[in-house]
């Protein structure tokens, strides 16, 4: 294979990578990572470090125009950051002694866990007063339906939601991913946050998690610009669409069949790599 036959693959393949992670929250890295490795043959950690820079990208791309339209809930997600910039750089440590094939096969599982949560009906549970900690710390908010009206919510749990984000870093700097799953459900299921802030809210997260454990990654050599470049430059143009896509519209169901259905199936690859050593 070419060069410039690679380089476009992880190009168009980062596109789609960009614009399903943006619309589910999840990130892009749980495509990205499985495109690398199983389809180009990427050696698991240095496609790790790849994911780690598209997450960054996935951020950047979508989360400037939800925070332009008032969705993410800025305060709340750089709380909950101290938690998952911790576990990100405990994750990204002991990354490096963890054989390759177990890595693998806990991706695959976590891609499985993505792909069903990406599906997951999702039941408004709007909670008008804010909890004690929320109220001291100021986390509850207010986003626009779409349809002119300001609505209020308020956040509970949050001790709960902050330990939860804890392990979704280590999550992250295990596998190179945003953990956006975990995050998603820490603030929907947990905290009791509308899905659609949560959701808003992860894209913001997850790039200074990536950050904090894409710093380890470059300090043992495992982020190579040939393989990154590309897949920034795809991940973020996916990115940026998919995150109007989401503001003007309030179902993108197909689009989470779509990527359940992609998910799975390199979930199953990825878990067979593993468990046969091909990793």
């Amino acid at each position: 294979m070419s060069v410039l036959v690679f380089t476009l693959i992880i190009l168009v393949g980062a596109y789609f990578a960009g614009l399903l992670g943006s619309l589910t929250g999840l990130g892009g890295g749980v495509v990205i990572i499985p495109l690398l490795t199983v389809l180009l043959g990427v050696d698991i950690h240095y496609a790790i470090g790849a994911s780690l820079v598209s997450v960054i990208a996935t951020s950047s791309g979508s989360a400037a125009a939800y925070v332009k339209e008032g969705i993410t809930n800025i305060r709340l997600g750089m709380f909950l950051e101290i938690a998952t910039t911790l576990g990100a750089l405990a994750g990204a440590l002991l990354a490096v002694y963890v054989p390759t094939e177990y890595i693998a096969i806990l991706f695959g599982a976590i891609l499985i866990f993505s792909a069903i949560m990406s599906l997951r009906k999702k039941a408004e549970q709007l909670i008008t007063e804010p909890s004690y900690l929320a109220a001291k710390f100021k986390l509850y908010g207010s986003y626009p339906d779409g349809n002119g009206n300001v609505i209020q919510y308020g956040v509970t749990r949050v001790s709960g939601g902050f330990f939860m984000m804890l392990f979704a870093g280590v999550i992250s700097g295990l596998l190179g991913i945003g953990s956006g799953a975990l995050k998603v459900i820490a603030m929907d299921s947990v905290m009791r946050i509308p899905f659609k802030v949560s959701t808003t809210t992860s894209n913001f997260m997850i790039g200074v998690t990536a950050a904090a454990s894409a710093v380890v990654y470059l300090q043992r050599g495992y982020i190579d610009p040939g393989i990154s470049m590309p897949v920034v430059i795809g991940v973020l143009l996916g990115a940026m669409t998919g995150s109007k896509i989401l503001v003007h519209t309030k179902s993108s169901g197909w689009l989470r069949w779509v990527f359940a259905v992609v998910v799975t199936v390199l979930a199953a690859q990825m878990i067979y790599k593993g468990v046969t050593g091909n990793v």
